[in-house]
């Protein structure tokens, strides 16, 4: 029998379910607010369904002095604040039981300490000296903690098997050039397949479904192209302003805090090719082609594919909030970018001429992230007085999951009247239960050595060089930014930009 490649044997085991081997989770900077909000009830939830190996321990580490029954309160509180399940006392306990923090300071001897206390931790929970370092510091922070964890000899899995991996959190850089640096610093320390780039929206069940619904079914997958599919369309929209972010903000922007990242993943999702197995390379190679095929964009032609806009003061949820220039931290003057839509070309067989429309923004008129596929109309008009309107599949990622499909049907009656039905399927209402958060299923892929669902090295690159092009044009735009109201769709450049090609954003109430 010809033996399946190692990579596809990986990806057999993940699927088979098998538990993680023995092994420890290490959270720097655990006094963070995403260790109480995120990390933590993950790890709860995953305990609560068996699916931690028996010998697990959970390290904090952080430069913040606390005791250990402090750390203790504080992940207990978060569990039960944030939790989509509610506190089981005496599951919490098992959990506490094999958590401790470790105070790393401010000092050269941190990371000497951490290696320290991660022995002894091995010997009273024989976790084996396999590790995962989860990173929950800001990006600056990063290379000088992979270069104390190298000093420390913690990088090094060891032999008989034992392993150590990193899980990093985005922004993977702010440009190419820092990127790449970024990636060279990590991998001088970690092997590339032991380098986890954690982007949240991937561990989301609707993204997932995504390739189920393409993959395993044989409806829509021939539809899936140039042939039947005039654009596509997919959206991010938030509520929320910046949130106590503005220094922040006005580093990323609405293009590197979101489009970079969770948007270009959507679009790698939605454009790939068929993998040839289900293993994390496969799967990751055919999103880095959908990158590389990415028609480039010329500096001076941006300002025709692209609109910026920031909000302004307006009214959301019956409620008036401020515009972006008068939030904390935020300059009186700034250029940043809250709102931001392209139209994008990908050059290959299967999607020469569709352009892939994106937008995102805050401030929106209400919380929404789709990926809606406009098919084309039908070739021949026969209902002139009543004409039909063009098919859409709707794969709804928030808040309500699930997927729709509008089409036409005649309204009953003595004429012939056309009138757009959907046809929907909800998460909800299906299973009846509410899914696994996206740490879930993200923390126990890390700890199981399955990065499907993570960012390669390639991708992170090839997306940032695909970035920098539209912030080069857009950097020698000194014209106004185009301003909308909180609580409406964006900037009505935005709508122009597609009228200009014939076509129209989908409208929501």
């Amino acid at each position: 029998m010809t033996e399946k490649p190692s990579s596809q044997r990986a990806g057999d085991a993940v699927q088979a379910g098998r538990t993680p081997d023995p092994c420890t989770l290490v959270i720097v900077g655990a006094s963070g607010d995403l260790t109480r909000r995120k990390l933590v009830p993950a790890l709860y939830n995953l305990h609560l369904d068996g699916l931690l190996p028996e010998r697990f321990a959970v390290v904090g580490a952080a430069r913040s002095d606390r005791s250990a029954e402090r750390f203790s309160a504080e992940l207990r509180e978060g569990v039960r604040s944030f939790s989509r399940r509610e506190l089981d006392e005496q599951a919490w306990r098992r959990l506490d039981a094999a958590t401790s923090y470790v105070c790393m300071g401010a000092d050269g001897e941190g990371f000497d300490r951490l290696a320290q206390h991660l022995q002894a931790v091995d010997r009273e929970h024989g976790t084996g000296g396999n590790r995962l370092f989860y990173l929950s510091v800001p990006p600056s922070a990063i290379p000088a903690l992979i270069e104390g964890l190298g000093r420390a000899g913690l990088d090094r899995p060891g032999v008989d098997g034992k392993w150590a991996r990193v899980v990093v959190e985005k922004p993977f850089g702010r440009d190419l050039v820092s990127a790449r640096e970024l990636n060279r610093v990590i991998n001088a320390a970690f092997a590339e397949r032991d380098v986890f780039r954690i982007d949240h929206y991937l561990g989301k069940e609707t993204v997932q479904n995504l390739l189920v619904f393409r993959f395993a079914n044989a409806i829509f997958e021939p539809l899936w192209n140039q042939k039947y599919i005039d654009h596509v369309q997919i959206t991010v929209a938030e509520s929320i302003g910046v949130e106590g972010r503005g220094s922040y903000y006005e580093e990323a922007g609405a293009t590197r805090d979101m489009v970079q990242n969770h948007m270009f993943q959507l679009l790698c999702l939605t454009a790939m090719e068929p993998p040839v197995f289900l293993a994390p390379d496969a799967i990751r190679d055919e999103k880095v082609k959908v990158l590389q095929a990415l028609r480039p964009v010329e500096p001076d032609r941006v300002a025709q594919s692209t609109v910026r806009g920031q909000y302004v003061s307006g009214v959301i949820d019956g409620k008036e909030v401020s515009g972006y220039r008068e939030e904390t931290g935020v300059s009186a003057d700034s250029r940043t970018e809250t709102y931001v839509a392209m139209g994008l070309h990908i050059d290959n067989w299967r999607w020469a001429g569709v352009p892939f429309y994106l937008r995102a923004g805050k401030r929106l008129k209400r919380r929404l992230t789709e990926i809606a596929l406009r098919f084309k109309d039908v070739p021949h008009r026969l209902f002139r007085n009543d004409p039909p309107l063009p098919n859409t599949l709707v794969l709804r990622i928030q808040p309500d999951e699930g997927m729709m499909l509008a089409f036409d049907v005649k309204v009953p009656g003595t004429q012939p009247r056309i009138k757009a039905v959907d046809m929907e399927f909800l998460y909800r209402e299906e299973f009846g239960r509410q899914p696994p958060e996206a740490y879930e299923r993200l923390l126990l892929d890390a700890l199981q050595g399955d990065s499907t669902l993570f960012i390669r090295r390639d991708e992170v690159e090839a997306s940032w060089a695909y970035i920098d092009r539209l912030q080069e044009g857009w950097a020698a735009d000194d014209g106004p930014l185009p301003e909308y109201t909180a609580g409406t769709w964006g900037p009505a450049e935005a709508h122009v930009m597609l009228a200009q090609d014939g076509r129209t954003w989908r409208r929501w109430a």
